[in-house]
């Protein structure tokens, strides 16, 4: 049965967007519904610009934040999506003990962990990769979005990736390098690791709109193609 036709998932899809918390009601739609094997889910973690402005409000070089666009490019291409707008600088590694809590609860109602795709940008991409560290698992997918310096080698040294990781960064952007030696020094296993160097000339606002360039890989990496380029 695919539960985005259920009438039960249509009425709490808006709801489940607006918050996390209303994921406890997504489960139980699961339940009701019957959970179809084909059924992908994307957890999608915002920048931090967004976390404390509104969804209107202009970065002063890069636009609006088109949040609410990334998500329906993911929705159109069929993929479930979770995520919710952050409000106030949350601290990133607390906020993903509550994804990791939500992950887990999908997983027990029957879905697979290579169905379950964590994308983040910016911070949202730190955000994800502590949930790739805490969650241990090395099934599940994880797009790291313009969020991986070389100096977090050192700054940040608990983070350890684990799962079938796809990261993007922008050439031009000064806030995204090859994560490549973060790969290297974690100690899960990586059955599947991608990096994809952009050149969009956009810088680090390349993530704030809902650009092919990385809306299409990410979309791939969810559906299980790890071939991306």
């Amino acid at each position: 049965m695919d539960i985005t036709r259920c009438p039960q998932f249509e009425r709490n899809r808006k709801s489940m967007k607006i918050s996390l918390l209303i994921g406890i009601f997504f489960y139980s739609t699961l339940f009701a519904c019957g959970n179809e094997n084909d059924e992908r889910f994307i957890f999608f973690l915002h920048n931090r610009f967004l976390e404390e402005h509104d969804l209107n409000e202009l970065h002063p070089e890069y636009g609006t934040t088109e949040y609410k666009e990334i998500i329906s490019e993911f929705e159109k291409s069929g993929l479930n999506v979770i995520s919710e707008k952050r409000n106030g600088n949350v601290n990133a590694r607390d906020y993903a003990v509550g994804i990791v809590n939500q992950i887990v609860n999908l997983i027990k109602t029957g879905v697979e962990p290579q169905k379950i795709t964590i994308v983040g940008t910016s911070k949202g991409g730190y955000i994800a990769q502590y949930v790739s560290t805490l969650a241990n698992n090395p099934n599940l997918n994880f797009v790291f979005v313009a969020s991986f310096r070389s100096s977090d080698i050192q700054n940040i040294p608990e983070i350890n990736f684990c799962g079938n990781i796809l990261t993007i960064y922008e050439k031009s952007d000064p806030f995204g390098v090859s994560a490549l030696e973060r790969k290297k020094i974690s100690n899960c296993e990586i059955k599947h690791f991608k990096e994809i160097e952009l050149n969009t000339g956009l810088g680090h606002g390349f993530l704030f709109k809902p650009l092919k360039e990385w809306i299409e890989p990410t979309i791939k990496w969810a559906n299980g193609n790890y071939n991306v380029e």
